[in-house]
């Protein structure tokens, strides 16, 4: 399926200009962008299962920041997955107006 305008806008502003999108990690899968410190995940799906995929993504980057971007009625969901996963991050809206910090 492809992506929707959106999901690549927010992906390349992730990854300004010293990153890149579409990151291989182990597993033919990929990390939506990547910076030299920072994996962001961008999914706007909303189900608890494609959450947690993106959360098993962002741990396997090995990056010291990690960012799940999601719609803000998914925040919550989002910090859940994270914290069921033990992965420490942040969510953030799309907007990038509202941050949540996953411990």
């Amino acid at each position: 399926m492809s992506e929707t305008k959106s999901h690549k806008q927010a992906k390349n502003k992730a990854a300004g200009a010293s990153g890149t999108t579409e990151k291989p990690l182990s597993g033919r899968r990929r990390l939506d962008a990547a910076t030299p410190k920072r994996a962001t995940e961008v999914e706007r799906s909303g189900s608890q299962q494609r959450l947690e995929q993106a959360a098993r993504r962002l741990k396997s980057s090995r990056k010291p920041q990690k960012v799940l971007q999601v719609p803000q009625h998914d925040m919550g969901d989002a910090a859940k997955a994270m914290k069921k996963l033990g992965v420490k991050g942040t969510v953030k809206n799309m907007a990038g107006t509202k941050r949540k910090s996953v411990q």
